[in-house]
């Protein structure tokens, strides 16, 4: 069987250092009656210690050209299943609900994937990902530090993230240009943050961290008031980037209300 030469175009840069991909099957521990679901196998490198878990694996492959090289790969074993399916629009429901999602995301993707995955969450146990360490520094950023965005409110509503390890480029062919975390997700009990709008949250979030060098009371002009601010136990002066979480919910669900009235 030839090569597959990786595609710039998927994001593919696949791992292949033995001790990393030991590491992060450590990591996810799984057993013979966990459902795992693997976003972008590539080549199959961290997919045969999953397999030989004995766990139900199902995979799913966007390249045309490398799931039936999976599917070959992988024929003697009947407790693995090739989806030829995009990861951004998959039905994750579908294969269960208590579902373990393992993957080297493709970084051109990972962000937007992230917000969909969020939409699966009541079907998910836990989650172990590989991503660039910019985005893993974002997601576990606190309030009032360079990294803190609209990424780390958005999932920080509904998921607790715990980086494990970071990943050299030399441990991918090709070797991408920046450094990699693998990071553990584990979805939040429910209602730990009363998001009553997420589509809305998640606008108000945007537009403020549009003008995030502005104060709140500037970047939300318009939008909310200094008493609505204030009710939410948001200082006016603050940045974006200075407010929690929860003040961050409660300014959208506080909004919502009001305007329902």
């Amino acid at each position: 069987m030839s090569a597959h030469r990786a595609r710039k175009r998927f994001g593919q840069h696949f791992l292949v250092a033995e001790n990393v991909i030991s590491e992060i099957a450590s990591a996810v521990a799984a057993a013979s009656d966990d459902t795992i679901v693997e976003i972008g196998p590539g080549q199959g490198a961290l997919t045969v210690p999953l397999v030989a878990s004995g766990a139900e694996v199902h995979a799913i492959e966007f390249d045309r050209d490398l799931a039936p090289r999976l599917r070959e790969r992988f024929a003697d074993r009947s407790n693995i299943e090739i989806h030829e399916a995009d990861a951004l629009s998959f039905d994750y429901a579908s294969l269960g609900s208590d579902l373990r999602i393992v993957g080297n995301l493709p970084y051109n993707i990972s962000t937007p994937l992230l917000f969909a995955l969020i939409g699966y969450r009541a079907h998910v146990r836990d989650l172990y990902l590989m991503l660039q360490k910019e985005v893993v520094d974002r997601m576990t950023a606190v309030p009032g530090t360079k990294s803190y965005g609209r990424l780390t409110i958005m999932l920080g509503c509904y998921l607790q993230a715990q980086p494990l390890f970071d990943v050299p480029p030399d441990s991918f062919a090709p070797p991408p240009k920046v450094m990699s975390t693998v990071v553990a997700l584990r979805p939040l009990p429910e209602g730990s943050y009363d998001v009553q709008d997420h589509a809305a949250l998640s606008t108000l979030v945007a537009q403020a961290f549009s003008k995030r060098r502005k104060t709140i009371r500037n970047a939300l002009s318009g939008i909310a008031t200094i008493e609505q601010l204030t009710l939410a136990d948001i200082n006016p002066q603050d940045r974006p980037e200075q407010i929690g979480i929860g003040n961050w919910v409660a300014l959208a669900n506080l909004l919502g209300s009001s305007a329902a009235d």
